[in-house]
C-alpha cells in the first residue's frame, strides 16, 4: 500500500489523515499539505492508518511537534523511535 493523504477540517484545526507507508520520498508532499493548512488555523497529523515509517519521517515528526503540530493516534513504536532519535 502506498501513502494516502486526506485533509479534513475540524473547526479551527485541519487534520491531515495519513494511511499506508510513509517514507522520505513523501515528505515534500506532506510539507505542502501542512503549509496549505491555512493562516490562523492549526494543523494536526492523524497517524492511525500509518503502517510503516523510515528514519527521515521520524525526524520529520519530531520537527512537527516542535512546531505545535499534534500527532494524533501515534503508535507506540513510532513514539519510542522518536524519543530515541530526539536524544
Amino acid at each position: 500500500m502506498t501513502l494516502k493523504i486526506e485533509k479534513v477540517s475540524a473547526g479551527p484545526r485541519t487534520i491531515i489523515r495519513l494511511s499506508g507507508r510513509l517514507q522520505a520520498e513523501h515528505l515534500d508532499e506532506l510539507r505542502a499539505q501542512l503549509d496549505g493548512g491555512g493562516r490562523g488555523t492549526g494543523v494536526d497529523l492523524d497517524l492511525e492508518g500509518v503502517t510503516l515509517v523510515d528514519v527521515e519521517v521520524v525526524r520529520f515528526f519530531i520537527t512537527c511537534e516542535e512546531h505545535n503540530v499534534e500527532l494524533l493516534h501515534c503508535s507506540p513504536f513510532i513514539r519510542e523511535w522518536m524519543m530515541r532519535e530526539h536524544h
